[in-house]
């Protein structure tokens, strides 16, 4: 870690064969753990399961991710960043492979798919921080938004490629070869970080330090994002923004569905994977914008204009597909952006935490909208379109009528919400010039966590 390297070597992608290496591994454990999510629906509505079982199985993966994040990253910050993906993976491996004996043996039942759905979220909550965390150490400080980007695209790609393949190992073979799958792709991404070598991947301990919990630890990566000012309005305001936004998300399928039937959501479903892919290698090409925090701010502007106003407005399939491509790509850039600036502006020894932490906070706003948006669509909105009362004087002629206009209206409002919410943030100046406010690593910190100088040292990084 004490090399300096300059940031003006030849070659973008110069050196990034080891986190190629990591990344690909990565990518085929994603879309193996895609195709197996995909057969656990199928294993759920088979067994005489409803849209409630589907709807449980959801909770199950994402409540143990969202709440175990912050213990998930105080324990990556404690061990070797390559031990924590270790634990990550073949956590997933021994939970997959435990299902596919039981398959075998004739032992296997459909309810087992709940527990183990659990336990996979628990490691994907380690996933998250070790991964995010371990970047660093794998390319050059000029490269990371690409390599975010790249991380990104691989999850797109997954969300297209996974539940394909897993349409067709479970049609064709049944669960149990496709629980196989799994189990190799999760062998190949801890053969990749197995021979990949992390650089500077120690941990240093005070043998003086008292012992802490790992419960105060997890809590220190929260409050480490909210005792700094600039980390602290920027992780507020995308919480408020990820609330708002999943608000209208999670009607985009029933919307589409009721105005246009299965064959429009399979459109649209693919063009949000299709978006993230080219999001990713926009920023693989581009590298991202120089003013991170101006740049993700107007990202998250475009995300909620055409992603939730454009889809509320448009009433065709041609229409929605485009805008939730444009608001996919988008999203991804952003997202980069935002992994980028806590690699930089965090001590890498607080990474893990404050990684775990961001995943807590943004994902437990996720039941809550979703629990909210659909008893209002149901009981409020569709019921005020279909009378042309209320709201709907108004907005009647911009949504136009018939099933799913209610939704489409929460879908407008939201984006209008979001949008607001998102130009708050660009006009917040401890949000817009985070990269000046906020040193890079290997910049000069005061006691207060923020710089004297204008901005990091932006012509060499650490190796």
């Amino acid at each position: 870690m004490g090399t300096r390297i300059s940031a003006d070597i030849p070659g973008r992608f110069s050196g990034m064969g080891p986190f190629l290496l990591v990344w690909s591994g990565q990518a085929v454990s994603l879309a193996g753990s895609a195709a197996v999510r995909f057969a656990f629906i199928v294993e759920v509505w088979s067994a005489g399961g409803k849209a409630t079982a589907v709807t449980v199985l959801s909770l199950c993966a994402m409540l143990p991710q969202a709440v175990f994040s912050p213990i998930a990253g105080a324990i990556v910050d404690r061990i070797p960043k390559r031990t924590a993906l270790r634990i990550a993976d073949a956590g997933g491996l021994l939970v997959v492979g435990a299902l596919a004996l039981l398959h075998y043996v004739g032992a296997f039942h459909a309810w087992q798919v709940y527990p183990a759905t659990v336990l996979l979220g628990v490691c994907a909550a380690f996933q998250f921080p070790a991964l995010s965390s371990a970047v660093p150490l794998l390319v050059r400080k000029d490269q990371l938004d690409r390599t975010n980007g790249l991380l990104a695209g691989a999850k797109s790609a997954a969300g297209i490629g996974g539940p394909a393949l897993g349409g067709l190992l479970v049609a064709l073979f049944g669960i149990g070869p496709t629980l196989l799958v799994d189990v190799a792709s999760y062998a190949f991404a801890l053969i990749g970080i197995q021979i990949v070598r992390f650089n500077g991947d120690r941990v240093t301990k005070n043998p003086d330090a008292p012992r802490r919990r790992i419960t105060a630890d997890a809590v220190e990566g929260l409050r480490y994002l909210f005792r700094i000012p600039s980390l602290r309005d920027l992780i507020v305001n995308f919480c408020v923004v990820n609330l708002v936004m999943v608000f209208g998300f999670a009607l985009i399928s029933p919307m589409v569905l009721l105005r246009a039937g299965n064959g429009a959501l399979a459109a649209v479903n693919t063009s949000v994977g299709i978006g993230g892919v080219a999001g990713a290698l926009l920023m693989a090409a581009w590298g991202g914008p120089a003013n991170r925090g101006r740049g993700m701010m107007l990202g998250v502007v475009g995300m909620c204009l055409s992603a939730l106003v454009v889809m509320g407005l448009v009433g065709n399939v041609t229409g929605w597909c485009l805008a939730i491509l444009i608001g996919a790509l988008l999203m991804t850039t952003v997202n980069a952006s935002m992994q980028t600036i806590v690699q930089t502006k965090v001590p890498h020894e607080w990474q893990g935490r404050v990684f775990g932490a961001v995943m807590f906070l943004s994902q437990i706003s996720v039941p809550l909208a979703m629990a909210v948006s659909g008893p209002l669509a149901d009981h409020v909105f569709e019921p005020m379109a279909a009378r042309g009362s209320g709201l709907f004087t108004v907005l009647g002629p911009l949504v136009g009528d018939g099933p799913g206009t209610g939704m489409a209206a929460m879908l407008l409002l939201a984006g209008i919400g979001g949008t607001a919410v998102a130009l708050w943030g660009l006009a917040s100046r401890s949000i817009r010039d985070i990269d000046t406010l906020l040193p890079d690593l290997d910049a000069p910190q005061d006691p207060a966590g923020q710089s004297e100088s204008r901005g990091g040292d932006r012509d060499e990084v650490r190796a």
